[in-house]
């Protein structure tokens, strides 16, 4: 049995079809993880900006706890070089 020629364009449309269908299906399945990582990159980025936040409110407390230190220090110096005071009695 000999195909002819009409036969085999259908056969070469049909089998284009099935290669294209395919790999358009294979195509929703990278969309679908694309979407998968994309949402747990925003969520590390959330997370990210979260810890960036912490971070400088650390710091802000850091830097005035450090501010508080200067002032008391030179009180300190001047109650440490202050002379002794003599006991009474």
């Amino acid at each position: 049995m000999f195909l002819t020629k009409q036969q085999m364009t259908m056969a070469r449309t049909l089998g284009v079809a099935i290669v294209a269908t395919v790999g358009l299906s294979s195509c929703a399945t990278y969309k679908d993880e694309f979407a998968t990582i994309n949402s747990r990159l925003d969520q590390l980025d959330v997370k990210v900006q979260g810890a960036a936040q912490s971070a400088e409110s650390a710091n802000q407390s850091a830097q005035q706890a450090n501010q508080r230190l200067d002032q008391i220090e030179g009180r300190v110096q001047q109650l440490e070089q202050a002379p002794r005071r003599k006991p009474r009695g």
